[in-house]
């Protein structure tokens, strides 16, 4: 009888030989095998898989029903038919432990700020002043939850321009129950974030992970990637398209003290040739200290004016 393990590492195979791509919250086949079998058992994908000798809690070596195994069996080649990211057949994507509902309308979750908020590492630049977070480009929503219940004493805007994006990020916020604290809003950029005086809406901290992938870039993407909304990833010629429109208009959405985190990929070259004037600080990350920048609303004035 076919145990855990063995269809996870069958799984694994399957997907190596059939060269799947990965980076929808995993890197490398087992994880993503791990994920696919977990999940249709029902089990926290946290399961231990290690030598039941040392871990009596391991599902390592749990036997599989026969009609569970061709449930598996389906699944991996669902994945490897479609191209599409494990999280769109699962429906379910997790950031720092949490889990949320994804699906087609809206890009896959996995944004290095989740890391940075998790962790504090941008909490020096915050303080008593910090009660207005925005998550500009929420997609799924998935950064506004994780903002909320990082800083319980704010109130958070998730705004999009997509209103599909916008549907899936309502289901997150139900699913943690936060309707009280955030608010989503459909928004082109800056465009839909006003107040009924057609003001301006000011906020404290602003966290953004635009789409940024440059041309020649999008035009390699793997198919898993191509699956998602192309309106989440494509940057224009250098990336930058979205994000010169964003860092322009933002001091009059910032408060005295406000600061921007803000994720670029791997674009840091075309970011810096774009913005040569503009004072940031990157953050570290798990990949490096390339992806993710600070940048504060006086650092912005002096390049783009008040």
């Amino acid at each position: 009888m076919t145990t855990v393990l063995e269809a996870i590492q069958a799984g694994a195979k399957q997907l190596t030989d059939a060269n799947v791509a990965f980076g929808h919250g995993t890197t490398n086949a087992f994880d993503e095998a791990a994920w696919l079998v977990l999940w249709k058992m029902g089990l926290p994908l946290d399961s231990s898989l290690e030598d039941p000798k040392i871990d009596e809690n391991s599902v390592a070596n749990r036997p599989l029903a026969r009609d569970l195994v061709a449930s598996i069996a389906t699944l991996f080649i669902a994945r490897i038919e479609s191209r599409k990211p494990a999280a769109y057949l699962t429906q379910e994507a997790w950031l720092q432990g949490i889990p949320f509902y994804v699906d087609e309308r809206a890009i896959v979750p996995r944004s290095f700020i989740a890391e940075l908020l998790a962790d504090g590492s941008f909490d020096d630049w915050l303080g008593s002043h910090t009660q207005k977070v925005l998550d500009l480009c929420t997609g799924n929503g998935s950064l506004a939850v994780l903002a909320a219940m990082t800083y319980p004493e704010t109130t958070v805007a998730g705004a999009d321009i997509s209103a599909d994006a916008l549907e899936v990020a309502k289901i997150n916020v139900a699913k943690h129950g936060l309707q009280d604290r955030i608010q989503l809003i459909e928004s082109d950029c800056w465009a839909g974030l006003k107040d009924e005086q057609n003001q301006a809406l000011v906020f404290d901290l602003i966290l953004c992970n635009p789409p940024y992938v440059n041309s020649t870039s999008m035009a390699a993407l793997p198919a898993e990637y191509l699956a998602e909304p192309e309106l989440a990833l494509a940057g224009g010629y250098d990336g930058m398209d979205f994000i010169r429109h964003l860092l322009q208009a933002a001091p009059a959405h910032m408060s005295e003290h406000a600061v921007m985190i803000l994720e670029i990929g791997n674009e840091r070259a075309f970011f810096e040739a774009a913005f040569p004037d503009l004072e940031i600080f990157w953050m570290e990350t798990s990949a490096g200290a390339d992806s993710v920048l600070l940048i504060t609303k006086t650092a912005l004035e002096v390049v783009f004016g008040d």
